[in-house]
């Protein structure tokens, strides 16, 4: 059997894991700090039922003049800890990936680990890499 690409990604965050973990599941917040570095800042739109179970969408747009939207069901929700979620882009829905974000406090920053799996090729991963790790510097940027 072949082994699906993955990738894994930590930041350590200046904010408690209550305050990251509300980033990640408000939409209000989450439309903040969204999208990969080349995103234009209020084109992001967030639709989410945080629940196991419960669906999200997020539509963003970026400067060079693309508009995209993935969405996804929630799979595990622990408040202030772990949420994981399916991950599929509207363009091709049959590519159905996973999300794991793993939150640790350690005194007064949060290490959160982004673990992204079941790529459906290494090209899908790698694209995924550059714009989780854009999202994930604008999402440091939120709690600087």
């Amino acid at each position: 059997m072949l082994t699906q690409p993955s990738l894994t990604l930590a930041r350590r965050l200046k904010a408690p894991a209550s305050k990251v973990f509300e980033a990640w599941t408000d939409p209000t917040k989450i439309v903040q700090w969204f999208g990969p570095g080349h995103t234009i800042g209020d084109s992001v739109k967030a639709d989410m039922d945080v629940r196991v179970g419960g669906h999200f969408k997020i539509n963003f747009s970026t400067d060079d003049g693309q508009s995209h939207q993935v969405g996804g069901k929630y799979l595990e929700v622990t408040p202030y800890q772990r949420l994981v979620f399916s991950w599929a882009w509207h363009s091709t829905p049959e590519r159905v990936s996973q999300v794991t974000v793993v939150l640790r406090e350690e005194g007064d920053v949060t290490l959160l680990t982004l673990t992204h799996d079941k790529f459906f090729d290494e090209a899908a991963r790698d694209g995924h890499k550059r714009g989780w790790t854009g999202t994930l510097d604008k999402l440091e940027k939120f709690f600087a």
